[in-house]
């Protein structure tokens, strides 16, 4: 693991998007794997600037996101199809057509699981995949206890993660109750991957990302054993790994 100390949530996002932009330059057709969430959203302010800016294309580009909600259309405010289009792929020359996600109204959730699965597959696998963090480790929807060979699936969102995408809704009540997810073996095939934290509440996960065991318990900590993981984080959310000086970070 390679780690990358930001001063700042805007540094954070600045790095992330100059590491990506950078790839996309070396491999213009490559597969992006792309995460929702407040996380990720200043980086893609960044990619949205610097393409009105600099021209960086993304019309050979494909994406596929890490999960969406069970039941909400494409179309819903509330959706991930709905957040990137909104945060991303509306304000960049990527062609609608290559951007994947999973389908949450589909009838058959399982077999759309496998679908997914297989589209994924067909792409090459991804190449660079971007990712959040959850407070306890989670990412994706993968919560505690999600198998590390798991791969795309249904998952039953704890009150946890419904409690913290409550924000984005008008009540707890409205926020689903599952969604699809890319698994972990799924996450752990990309050939590169991405990680972003910021903000306090990420300290303790981060120490123990650095300093725990490879364990189910800790979904992030099987990124351990993949080859090319580089995460960048700000300050606050390295306080505990700089105070024991872990990863070379000062």
């Amino acid at each position: 693991m390679k780690w990358i100390h930001a001063k700042d949530s805007h540094e954070m996002s600045r790095l992330a998007a100059e590491f990506m932009i950078q790839e996309v330059k070396k491999q213009p057709s490559m597969v992006l794997g792309l995460a929702t969430g407040g996380t990720p959203v200043g980086t893609y302010q960044e990619l949205i600037r610097d393409a009105r800016e600099n021209g960086t294309s993304y019309k050979a580009i494909t994406t596929f996101n890490l999960d969406e909600y069970v039941g909400l259309a494409g179309t819903h405010p509330n959706s991930y199809r709905y957040f990137m289009q909104q945060q991303l792929f509306e304000h960049i020359d990527l062609p609608i057509e290559q951007t994947y996600l999973p389908n949450g109204e589909a009838k058959d959730l399982m077999a759309e699981c496998q679908r997914y699965e297989e589209l994924i597959a067909r792409h090459g696998g991804i190449d660079l995949q971007l990712l959040g963090i959850g407070t306890n480790g989670h990412i994706g929807f993968n919560e505690p206890g999600t198998s590390f060979q798991s791969t795309t699936h249904v998952v039953t969102l704890t009150k946890d993660t419904r409690e913290a995408n409550a924000r984005f809704f008008t009540s707890l009540e409205e926020v689903p109750t599952h969604a699809i997810t890319m698994g972990i073996a799924t996450i752990m095939k990309s050939k590169r991957i991405l990680l972003l934290a910021s903000g306090e509440e990420k300290a303790d996960i981060l120490y123990q990302l650095a300093l725990g065991e490879v364990d189910e318990k800790v979904p992030a900590s099987i990124l351990k054993q993949h080859p090319d993981v580089t995460i960048i984080a700000d300050t606050v959310a390295l306080r505990r790994v700089k105070e024991q000086e872990l990863c070379g970070l000062r």
